[in-house]
């Protein structure tokens, strides 16, 4: 297998040049998002960049303490089809290492009761995102140890994995209802349900 390219960007004056480039599509958090679905630049290699699972940033392995810095690149990240992500501006695309999601969920709102319900999530970046139609959460089991992973889309086909004290918050919120004729734990937001396993299965993990 060839060895993946590494883009000339990846050394500190190159990356301070990414940065002043993205720094021009996006003025702050309060700002709309850069339209980086809409660009096409060419690609420019892989940079040694890499989100670790706890969302924690790294350049050439050294964690990013920034915050506004990796706040900064959050606005230009792009999950394309080939299952990769991308730091994308109008002139340019590097690929990235993301371990699991590249955004992780750390907070979680409760406003309004049964339908009306709305669960809202702040990320590790700054994104708020309300869960609904437009932002739906999945839920996956991981790795031997059957590990529920909860997900919620964010943006593009970017997600946030929801962080293990807020997935508790989620649990007490569940309720049984019957999705497609079977009986789920599921937990509701916007107006959707959304199914977390099962109901006998999570009947039998409480035994």
């Amino acid at each position: 297998m060839a060895e993946a390219q590494i883009a000339p960007s990846a050394d500190a004056d190159s990356l301070a040049a990414l940065i002043s480039r993205a720094a021009g599509q996006t003025n702050g958090k309060d700002t709309p998002l850069p339209p980086v679905e809409h660009w096409n630049p060419p690609f420019c290699g892989d940079i040694d960049m890499e989100i670790r699972a706890d969302g924690t940033w790294f350049y050439l392995g050294t964690p990013i303490g920034r915050q506004p810095l990796v706040r900064l690149f959050s606005t230009v990240l792009r999950r394309e089809e080939d299952g990769k992500t991308y730091l994308v501006t109008p002139v340019e695309k590097l690929g990235i290492r993301v371990a699991d999601a590249p955004f992780v969920a750390v907070e979680l709102s409760v406003t309004g009761r049964g339908d009306g319900q709305v669960l809202t999530f702040r990320t590790n970046v700054g994104d708020v995102v309300e869960a609904g139609a437009d932002h739906r959460l999945h839920f996956v089991i991981h790795g031997d140890n059957s590990e529920l992973k909860p997900y919620l889309h964010v943006r593009g086909r970017l997600e946030a994995l929801v962080a293990r004290p807020v997935m508790y918050e989620l649990a007490e919120l569940g309720e049984v209802a019957v999705i497609d004729g079977v009986e789920m734990f599921a937990v509701r937001s916007g107006g959707v349900l959304f199914p977390v396993m099962p109901a006998a299965e999570l009947a039998a993990l409480s035994a």
